[in-house]
């Protein structure tokens, strides 16, 4: 079950990202994220490599077509496993990034709707007329129908996600903490055991782990957790 845990190196330098590596061996699968990124270019993912880890580049591109596909063959390249992209970004772009990753072993997933937002504000601040679940179906059908591998979506909507876009549909989910953590930034959020029930291919778990204290004892008091839906 520990292979379905995604730990994101949410950290601003390359050393701090390497000392993370460093006090969690265990983890098999990071995400590196619009920060780290940004501060250390493509160095995080070579030493990834080096060490035989799983990559999700979560970038949530969000561009016109062709400025999409060309950040997608940049990004396939150097053989990360997962690639965001903002399902709003529309079926043009959608279609694109699909062209950019072609050939390679990158998978793409869209965004259906960011974890940090709720009900309210899909409707009063991005005047979103459609109910928070639909609107998520809507945007992970879109993804589907374009021939886009999987979706990054709460666990609160997951199931519902799941039976409509069948087993073969990929399901990343944040907004995963365990019994009492704190939800941080987190709208919608389930338990590691919950998101597994629900539907979800692999669970995005941050702060739970990198921030405690002992954060080998959190990830396999977390991988304990889990093993009781297997």
């Amino acid at each position: 079950m520990n292979d379905k845990i995604i730990v994101p190196l949410d950290v601003p330098t390359l050393d701090g990202a390497i000392a993370l590596l460093d006090r969690l061996p265990q983890v098999s699968f990071w995400k590196v994220g619009l920060e780290l990124f940004i501060s250390t270019g493509t160095d995080i993912l070579k030493i990834l490599k080096e060490r035989d880890k799983r990559i999700f580049l979560d970038l949530k591109l969000h561009d016109i077509p062709n400025t999409v596909a060309g950040a997608c063959r940049a990004a396939a390249k150097h053989d990360v496993d997962f690639l965001t992209i903002h399902a709003t970004a529309g079926r043009a772009a959608l279609q694109a990034a699909l062209d950019g990753v072609r050939g390679s072993k990158t998978q793409l997933l869209a965004v259906t709707l960011l974890t940090s937002l709720d009900a309210r504000e899909l409707a009063f601040d991005l005047k979103v007329p459609l109910e928070l679940p639909e609107y998520a179906l809507h945007m992970a059908l879109l993804a589907e129908e374009t021939g886009i591998h999987g979706a990054v979506c709460s666990p609160r909507e997951v199931s519902q996600l799941q039976r409509v876009c069948g087993d073969d549909f990929t399901f990343v989910c944040p907004g995963v903490r365990p019994t009492g953590s704190a939800i941080g930034d987190q709208r919608r959020v389930m338990t590691p055991s919950q998101a597994l029930k629900a539907g979800a291919t692999y669970l995005v778990i941050g702060r739970p782990i990198t921030a405690a204290s002992d954060p080998i004892a959190a990830w396999e008091q977390i991988c304990q957790e889990m093993e009781s839906v297997s």
